[in-house]
């Protein structure tokens, strides 16, 4: 999975790319999310990070991909923020630790296997502090019988979380809301959600 990730984002351009997602610049914006100590988790060309350093956040941001990495390093210069970007793996962290104010995940968790989930959840909790906000968007679907399949099957991780799983991996640490969402989407994806979880 690291290596395919990595030559997607050497040779192309993921479709995820391109500015700070909606769910985050709403809530930043209307001061549901407060400037802090902030880490983007799988942060891909540095959308998020570089809009949460522009408004006052001090951000580490984090993904496997050297190549992508690179790229969000020269799309911050370009930018003029300032964020602290590192290569590292989210199931076994080598390179970050500390407490968190806020931590964004937008689509990484859903990704991963069912092992690294597990690996993720820990390390996660390791991160955070009591009354930490932590913005996790996913792809969310009752996954049909061909889907369970092809997730069985295929070698890099996950299609989507099924309805309720954000609860039953988060809900031993965090309060869960549900900040927006849709499902039952004629076309694939079927959906997906935006959860604020609040470190208890």
């Amino acid at each position: 999975m690291k290596l395919f990730y990595d030559l997607w984002y050497r040779f192309g351009t993921p479709p995820w790319v391109g500015q700070a997602r909606s769910e985050l610049v709403e809530l930043v914006q209307a001061g549901d999310l407060l400037p802090g100590r902030a880490i983007d988790l799988g942060c891909g060309e540095g959308d998020n990070a570089i809009f949460l350093a522009q408004h006052g956040f001090q951000v580490t941001a984090v993904d496997f991909s050297p190549a992508a990495i690179a790229k969000a390093k020269a799309k911050a210069l370009e930018a003029g923020a300032e964020v602290d970007f590192r290569v590292d793996d989210l199931t076994r962290h080598a390179n970050v630790n500390g407490d968190f104010d806020l931590l964004v995940d937008y689509g990484t968790f859903d990704d991963l296997s069912t092992k690294d989930r597990a690996a993720y959840v820990d390390q996660v909790a390791a991160l955070t502090k009591p009354g930490a906000k932590f913005l996790l968007w996913c792809f969310e679907w009752e996954l049909k019988t061909w889907e369970r399949v092809a997730t069985a099957i295929l070698p890099f991780g996950n299609i989507a979380l099924h309805p309720g799983e954000v609860g039953n991996w988060f809900a031993s640490t965090f309060e869960i809301t549900q900040v927006a969402g849709e499902t039952g989407l004629p076309q694939w994806p079927r959906g997906w959600a935006a959860y604020l979880l609040t470190r208890t």
